[in-house]
């Protein structure tokens, strides 16, 4: 073989050309990769009663998910806060628990800000809603930032009724706030105002923040009980000490390893 064949070969070998695109209508959830819609596989978020402490988050989502699916304005979606407190789970479970109630609703996950415009024009005529994930973003450069704002409001070409963001992040405003930048600039308003101007892009703000030791032990106790496992409070919070955080993924970490000491599998 040629050795420039071989090479081509090769470079195949390690980059295969992306598969077919998945039907946009026939899946829960998909993945944006390489500007094709793949299914993502397994897609089985836990109920939304099984997540606590979150009520008021749960109930605001979940009335903008039905808005959505149904047609209605709805709002794009930041949910930012505590790491491990549910910010993720609650995006997949809203979803599922509208697409339970027959509602024309699938989320899509993207990894990356660029691919977001051939995303949009991909959806945008398809007969069906769609949630557009984007999880634990941080925007750390302004020209990340513009772009992003601009997709969401501003820009040239608008974004179709029927997609919507839901953006999780574990800072409020998304970008860092660096004082000595604030001080060097002319206007340290106008600094403090292009860090906030992103955020403020978001129609719904859900906070997310650190449990106290009885919530904690109330999302113990509900994996507990929904898995059949006993437990003791104490053991509970002697794991969320050494862990140095109470969050609701600690919790379910716990219950992992009760689980595992019990011979169980979940």
């Amino acid at each position: 073989m040629d050795p420039l064949e071989r090479i081509a070969a090769a470079l195949e070998r390690l980059s295969p050309p992306p598969g077919e695109p998945a039907d946009p209508l026939a899946h829960p959830a998909y993945r944006w990769e390489g500007g094709v819609l793949v299914a993502a596989r397994g897609f089985a978020p836990l109920p939304l009663d099984r997540l606590l402490g979150i009520e008021r988050q749960k109930v605001s989502l979940l009335g903008n998910l039905r808005r959505l699916a149904k047609g209605f304005a709805a709002q794009d979606v930041l949910l930012w806060g505590a790491r491990g407190t549910g910010k993720s789970a609650l995006v997949k479970s809203a979803v599922a628990a509208v697409q339970a109630e027959g509602g024309a609703l699938a989320l899509v996950s993207a990894g990356e800000m660029a691919g977001l415009p051939a995303l949009f024009a991909r959806l945008g005529s398809v007969e069906r809603a769609f949630v557009v994930f984007i999880d634990d973003l941080g925007v750390d450069q302004p020209g990340e930032a513009r772009a992003l704002r601009s997709m969401l409001e501003g820009g040239a070409e608008p974004r179709p009724g029927n997609v919507r963001l839901a953006v999780t992040a574990n800072r409020r405003h998304l970008q860092p706030r660096d004082i000595a930048e604030q001080e060097s600039a002319i206007n340290a308003r106008d600094a403090v105002d292009d860090h906030l101007a992103l955020a403020d892009r978001f129609g719904l703000s859900l906070g997310f923040h650190v449990l106290d030791q009885d919530g904690y032990l109330a999302i113990v106790r509900g994996y507990a009980e929904a898995h059949g496992l006993p437990f003791d409070a104490a053991d509970a919070v002697q794991w969320a000490t050494r862990r140095g955080s109470r969050s609701g993924r600690v919790a379910w970490q716990y219950v992992v390893d009760l689980a595992g000491r019990e011979g169980r599998g979940l």
